[in-house]
């Protein structure tokens, strides 16, 4: 698996990147997103107890996944991996400003009230607007990477569904979108575990697995 050029091809995309200088940063960039996602995914169908301990998330989403990503962006760039690079720095910026915003929340770093209802009203619009941003962001990255074969856009497609229903539980507290969520969460990790298994499958000699056509020739 390859992102660096975004032309409608679907097989012996990972043995091309890989025979170039420097190697293919999907190898990397992959498994980085997936702790992130998970621990996500776990939080939302209520697996992790955030409310006594809303710091669990930091570490996988900004020591693994964050900071890996933005290790495969720079990688990418390097390699002169254009798209690829844009990927996984939009990814990267994604999950270190996520795990900036609860350090803040948890620390009062953004001058929240201190009074229990009106700390509760102030945090969910520092939410709102932080996960509607977002959806922005990765719809607009999903429109903008029709070309990719068809299991990228599937992947970028569920990763907009997750911040939708993400958006629904934080504006009005239903725990069926947060249930909702956390399964769509876990839907885009099968999809990216997939790609980095085709990834790694090509790397060592195998050959391409199903990735679909693209949308846009």
């Amino acid at each position: 698996m390859s992102v660096s050029d975004a032309r409608p091809r679907t097989g012996n995309v990972t043995r091309e990147a890989s025979a170039t200088a420097g190697g293919n940063p999907a190898l990397l960039g992959l498994p980085a997103l997936l702790p992130g996602s998970l621990t996500l995914g776990l939080w939302l169908i209520g697996y992790l107890d955030t409310p006594t301990l809303p710091g669990v998330m930091i570490p996988a989403i900004t020591s693994s996944s964050g900071l890996f990503l933005l290790v495969a962006c720079v990688w990418a760039a390097r390699v002169g991996q254009g798209a690829a690079a844009a990927i996984f720095g939009t990814f990267a910026a994604f999950w270190l400003s996520f795990g900036f915003l609860l350090l803040g929340v948890i620390n009062g770093w953004f001058g929240i009230a201190t009074e229990p209802s009106l700390r509760a009203e102030q945090i969910r619009e520092v939410q709102s607007t932080f996960v509607l941003s977002w959806l922005i962001v990765f719809a607009t990255l999903t429109v903008a990477t029709l070309r990719l074969p068809l299991a990228f856009t599937a992947a970028f497609a569920v990763v907009c569904t997750t911040l939708a229903l993400v958006l629904g539980f934080v504006v009005n507290g239903n725990p069926l979108f947060a249930t909702l969520g956390g399964i769509t969460t876990f839907v885009f990790c099968a999809i990216y575990a997939y790609i980095f298994v085709d990834a790694m499958t090509q790397e060592l000699g195998g050959e391409a697995m199903p990735m679909g056509a693209p949308i846009q020739q």
